[in-house]
């Protein structure tokens, strides 16, 4: 149940080039949000009355705590990340839907890249929780060396971790997709969060190995919860295709689901 409280700033922390890691103290959130949603931050300042949509990066219902993961890229994420702790935002939380775990799946492929990377650790830990002993692949794509967020806390979380670097300069020279050619291995789910394009070939690469595969849409929100249609993507249908609201009826879609364009 979607929730507005104000939540207090634990910590912020710079972790990478532009890149920042915040833990809220949000007890109710926490208890109730689930990998693959999101947040809403309103920062609480006429000039940046819209919120900033955050992926949730962590989840620690005993403590009471939700951790993103952000890169200031504007105004808005300029003020998130030079707030101390202390201060308080104003969160709505859990918004949008969750990755779906199957009973049925115990090999899995987690693909992230870039700042789509954090929404992943959610998902690995909760994969690991529910099925201790589960086979985790996690890919990561990024830029190069210096891009590299979270990889550590994947591989302490029980995954088995792989990079994949533009330039080469750590772990495999090349794209996510390559990297998964590269391994050959089979999966019973894929499940990405990146950049549109990645998610296109992931969603496609998963196609071709007859395995389901589930993609979080990045799109640009107003609001948040579907009221102001601005992050409509197509998706198929029997006759042909509609829209969708990333916000509302996402951010989770079935690969094979979205109209690639």
């Amino acid at each position: 149940m979607k929730q507005y409280l104000d939540c207090k700033v634990l910590s912020n922390q710079k972790i990478a080039s532009d890149v920042y890691d915040m833990l809220l103290e949000a007890p109710v959130m926490a208890r109730e949000s689930k990998a693959g949603q999101f947040v809403n931050v309103y920062l609480g300042r006429g000039e940046h009355l819209l919120p900033r949509p955050i992926s949730i990066c962590g989840l620690d219902a005993e403590n009471g705590t939700l951790r993103i993961v952000y890169r200031a890229a504007g105004k808005g994420t300029d003020i998130m990340a030079q707030t101390a702790p202390g201060a308080s935002f104003k969160l709505a939380a859990p918004l949008g839907n969750e990755f779906k775990i199957y009973p049925s799946f115990n090999r899995f492929c987690l693909v992230g890249g870039g700042i789509g990377t954090p929404p992943m650790l959610a998902l690995t830990k909760e994969i690991l929780r529910k099925k201790p002993g589960a086979d985790v692949t996690v890919i990561l794509g990024f830029r190069n060396a210096d891009a590299v967020i979270l990889a550590e806390e994947f591989t302490a979380a029980g995954a088995n971790v792989h990079i994949a670097t533009d330039d080469g300069s750590v772990g495999f020279h090349g794209n996510v997709v390559a990297l998964m050619n590269e391994l050959g291995k089979a999966y019973d789910g894929v499940y990405a969060c990146g950049p549109n394009v990645m998610l296109k070939f992931v969603a496609k690469w998963a196609a071709e190995q007859n395995t389901r595969c589930f993609v979080s849409m990045e799109e640009r929100m107003a609001c948040g919860f579907g009221a102001c249609v601005g992050c409509v993507i197509k998706v198929k249908t029997e006759d042909g295709w509609t829209y969708k609201k990333v916000c509302k009826d996402g951010p989770v879609f079935e690969g094979q689901e979205v109209l690639w364009e």
